[in-house]
């Protein structure tokens, strides 16, 4: 029988078009197998992750974002820039430049506070005005006025050595340094405890030690179980007879060792003993205790006390009470100047 015409082109077209599909699913197969095999570059956010929880660094409070002021207040004091030659759109903006006139670890801040016009139908022409200005007691600001009705929104900075008060008990005195750009609101009232001669009620009442389950500088113990005891000790900033005005939420940051906190809105607050991560970032953070006084609320935290159970939760509380009083510490600024 003859043979047709394209018999022979018909094999050789099969022929190369399985050679073709033999070399696709090679290359397939390498792929996959590259893939699979190939060394795998780290996971940057599982890294820092891991190092977040590992890292020594871990315990310092970066309060350095933080560019927080109060609405409706107006600021007096000497100006070091005039807001009508220097605007921005933004009051966060405003309180860097302030920042930024505050940022040496020596010497006076040139700027210790700002006021921003920021609401721009009140502000009319004046909307974006910053007044950068130098307070003659940053302990005491200059307050012009507050109120709906007030314009400006107003914020305080502390520069190195500055913003520090004192929380006296018979234990000894806890230096607190404070942070109004991160808790302006919290700050202006511990400012206004100072103002007071005494303060009676003003106390400790809970102390739980760090156990078995923190180390000295606040880390937790692998595998070791979150408390009780809850290294940290907590008590009350309010006069008796004062009426106390609840705090709005601000920074809160992860709580560390040294780090003083409201309980909700105050004015129930606590130092914490340790780094307690686990706490998620719950509780509005407004000052930190200088590491060398941190003895002091560890000895505080050594006090006897009585078991009992807040709302379900096991708590040590103090048998005697510890009395604090809110006190100006003068700076080394201050303490170097004659008459001082």
């Amino acid at each position: 029988m003859p043979r047709r015409l394209n018999d022979g082109n018909r094999g050789r077209f099969t022929a190369t078009a399985l050679l073709f599909i033999g070399l696709i699913s090679c290359l397939l197969v390498y792929a996959v197998f590259f893939t699979l095999l190939r060394p795998r570059p780290r996971d940057h956010t599982l890294d820092s992750a891991v190092r977040f929880t590992d890292s020594r660094d871990q315990g310092r409070v970066d309060d350095g974002g933080c560019c927080r002021g109060v609405a409706n207040l107006e600021l007096w004091g000497p100006a070091v820039k005039w807001g009508t030659d220097f605007k921005f759109d933004t009051s966060d903006e405003c309180c860097k430049a302030c920042k930024a006139m505050c940022s040496g670890n020596d010497g006076p801040c040139l700027c210790d506070t700002w006021v921003f016009c920021g609401n721009r139908e009140a502000c009319g022409s004046k909307f974006g005005e910053c007044w950068l200005k130098k307070q003659n007691d940053v302990l005491v600001p200059d307050r012009q006025e507050g109120g709906q009705k007030v314009m400006w929104t107003s914020g305080l900075i502390f520069g190195q050595g500055q913003g520090i008060v004192g929380f006296e008990t018979e234990h000894g005195v806890l230096h607190v340094k404070l942070h109004p750009e991160c808790a302006p609101h919290s700050v202006y009232y511990i400012l206004s405890l100072l103002t007071l001669r005494h303060c009676a009620g003003c106390q400790f009442h809970r102390a739980e030690n760090r156990g078995s389950y923190w180390d000295s500088e606040g880390y937790h113990v692998t595998n070791a179980p979150y408390g009780p005891p809850y290294a940290m000790i907590q008590g009350i900033l309010q006069p008796e007879g004062n009426i106390f005005t609840p705090i709005p939420t601000e920074h809160c940051p992860t709580i560390t060792r040294g780090s003083v906190a409201w309980v909700g809105s105050g004015p129930e607050f606590f130092i914490s003993l340790a780094n307690h991560h686990e706490w998620k970032q719950s509780y509005t953070v407004f000052g930190s205790v200088l590491p060398e006084d941190m003895d002091v609320a560890e000895r505080i935290a050594g006090l006897p006390t009585i078991a009992d159970v807040w709302r379900s939760v096991n708590v040590s509380v103090l048998e005697k009470p510890v009395s604090l009083t809110v006190r100006r510490m003068k700076s080394g600024q201050e303490q170097a100047e004659p008459g001082s």
